[in-house]
């Protein structure tokens, strides 16, 4: 489970930094790659990576401004002429289903593969046997969403030098024992699944923020989330401009992890007004109240180890 940032700038393209993106890279869990937001050249940047577009699963949109969806019709078409025939479903606010088929119908684009849009509400949008999302809206000049991606409980650790030792080999009962099964042997002896398997693995916690102001739905989303990923388009002492923009500072991120008990906080969304020089000053500014935090950089990845 890693977090791979594709762009990480606020507003328009810049040097440094392309507009958003962020890649959840679920290729143990489920062979696939999760998208948040595609904003302009984001197929671009996927050249430089090692992330095959055939391997997006989802993509969740936050909200539809520009320089969050304007990558998104070329991504799709894209997907297509390299190979891709596995079902995408896109998840974002109301107009988001207009504007795709628009844009795919006006160019002429015809998908290999199934294509599934979701204008979302707040709520669960998803949930399987792995994971769940949830969306709340956040505070910001259009419908700005959060997603909180949780992955369900794991199954602990088949205890294999324990069963070798208790005379069993490799081969069906492992299966079982894994399974949770009891399983008795041929010299009788009944095997009890609790005692050959480790406790479970707790899963892990991701909310990816939109752009939005400081508010409560944020925190909410964050609740003891391993990694928080908060906009930080201005820095400290910015207040005014940030609210007048519908955006948040460098303290309103940091204040968001530490009133929802997070682990990790790592700082995208940065204005191109601050050069590369005054990012570690960005990140020095969130510390203050938040230590453990990082900034985002276009190409950074953040792997999220179980707990």
């Amino acid at each position: 489970m890693d977090i791979f940032f594709l762009g990480t700038g606020a507003g328009m393209p810049a040097k440094l930094r392309n507009v958003t993106s962020i890649a959840l890279k679920l290729l143990e869990e489920r062979g696939a790659v999760w998208l948040f937001d595609a904003g302009e050249a984001t197929q671009h940047q996927i050249l430089h990576t090692t992330i095959k577009p055939r391997r997006i699963e989802k993509i969740f949109i936050t909200h539809l401004h520009g320089d969050h969806i304007y990558g998104l019709p070329g991504l799709l078409a894209s997907r297509s002429f390299q190979g891709g025939e596995s079902e995408v479903t896109v998840y974002g606010p109301k107009g988001i289903k207009e504007f795709l088929q628009v844009s795919l119908s006006i160019s002429q684009t015809y998908l290999k593969y199934p294509l599934k849009i979701i204008e979302i509400e707040e709520g669960l949008v998803f949930e399987d046997e792995q994971f769940s999302v949830e969306v709340r809206l956040l505070d910001h000049g259009i419908p700005s969403f959060g997603y909180r991606i949780a992955e369900k409980d794991r199954p602990g650790t088949l205890l294999v030098d324990k069963l070798i030792a208790a005379g069993v080999r490799p081969g069906p009962v492992f299966k079982k024992i894994k399974n949770g099964e009891a399983v008795t042997l041929e010299d009788g002896r009944v095997l009890n699944a609790g005692e050959f398997v480790g406790p479970p693995q707790k899963g892990r916690v991701v909310t990816i923020l939109g752009d939005t102001r400081y508010c409560e739905n944020a925190i909410l989303l964050a609740k003891e989330a391993d990694l928080l990923i908060h906009e930080a388009t201005f820095s400290k002492g910015e207040e005014k401009l940030a609210f007048d923009y519908f955006h948040s500072t460098t303290y309103q991120a940091a204040e968001v992890a530490k009133q929802a008990g997070c682990k990790q906080l790592c700082l995208t969304h940065i204005s191109s007004r601050y050069d590369k020089a005054a990012w570690l000053k960005l990140v020095v500014e969130a510390r203050e109240i938040f230590s453990n935090t990082e900034i985002a950089e276009d190409f950074k990845e953040i792997t999220i180890p179980y707990k």
